[in-house]
């Protein structure tokens, strides 16, 4: 039997529901996988909430670590007894196993544990496209990055910090500025007191940056477009506080000629070879130690529904994971 943690209707942490089911029969580019280190991940309370509407019921959780137990008739490049990882749809992560398809499945090197694995798959990818994809950074570009000690934050700003970028980060609290040196900001402003905008272009010189990388959303946006220059990019790709507005594009765009995109795993890791790519990326950059990764705080199956009021109310300040 499988524990799964199930939603019914959208709402908060309570209707995360944990069950017991019987898996259905594996497909033929499917693996049954044996969980041992599940991803959370902020988009899981979207999910949970409705800000991203999904197909009820449903499982939640979009990324996981284990071990393939059982292999469908036409799975190739994969066997039983290899360690794995994932992240992406289906949802149902939030389980002890699942069926899971092999198109965005790739195997965990050796020296890389199930809970970095499972921690790194969406949080590590997505400061992958961020920074290969979206907007590819050059050396010793001037850089601002949202939610600098975030889950996301913290594998950003190390990453981009071996390319040789300097990174403005901004942080929610007092509390939060020494982890996002630690992880290699050069500046690190408070966003809840501080006026960011102002710091930013201080520190540019009155230049501005050429991209902003913001996942907080409704709190930042109108001063994040203040520090772009001419022709900058706005990389929404959050709503941490919330979701933006309605943008005037004759009052925020136009005025600096700015580009603005809101960017998806899926937009840039949508085929195997893909997702290979930024995975072989990601773990050559734990192996030589340019991202070190600290896990936060481990949570049980049965623990979901704290490990959601702790995420909203910012209390992670760093990679969790559930232990199935």
């Amino acid at each position: 039997m499988t524990r799964v943690i199930k939603i019914e209707k959208v709402g908060g942490p309570e209707v995360l529901k944990l069950e017991t089911i019987n898996l259905e029969k594996l497909g033929p580019e499917e693996v049954k996988i044996e969980h041992k280190a599940i991803g959370l991940n902020f988009i899981d309370t979207y999910h949970r909430s409705g800000l991203y509407p999904i197909e009820l019921p449903s499982g939640i959780g979009a990324e996981g670590a284990g071990i393939i137990k059982e292999t469908g008739s036409k799975v190739e490049g994969f066997s039983v007894g290899d360690k794995v990882a994932y992240a992406g749809a289906p949802l149902g992560a939030y389980s002890s196993e699942r069926n899971y398809p092999i198109k965005n499945l790739v195997k965990i090197p050796e020296g890389i544990s199930y809970d970095i694995a499972a921690t790194l798959m969406t949080k590590g990818l997505t400061a992958y496209y961020l920074l290969y994809k979206t907007y590819p950074v050059s050396s010793n570009e001037t850089i601002l990055f949202h939610a600098a000690a975030g889950g996301v934050g913290q594998v950003f700003c190390q990453w981009a910090k071996s390319l040789n970028c300097k990174i403005i980060g901004t942080v929610g609290s007092d509390e939060k500025i020494n982890i996002a040196k630690k992880n290699g900001c050069d500046l690190v402003i408070n966003y809840s007191k501080d006026d960011f905008a102002k710091k930013v272009l201080e520190f540019t010189k009155g230049k501005g940056v050429p991209v902003v990388y913001d996942g907080v959303g409704k709190n930042t946006f109108h001063k994040s477009i203040e520090c772009l220059k001419t022709r900058g990019m706005m990389v929404s790709f959050g709503n941490a506080s919330g979701s933006l507005e309605n943008i005037d594009v004759k009052k925020s765009i136009q005025p600096k000629g700015l580009y603005f995109t809101r960017p998806a795993m899926w937009h840039y890791l949508s085929t195997r070879d893909e997702i290979k790519d930024g995975a072989d990326k990601l773990f050559e950059k734990i192996k030589m130690g340019k991202i070190k990764i600290e896990i936060f705080k481990k949570y049980r199956l049965d623990e979901v529904a704290q490990a959601h009021k702790d995420l909203e109310s910012r209390k992670i300040i760093g990679p969790a994971v559930i232990i199935p």
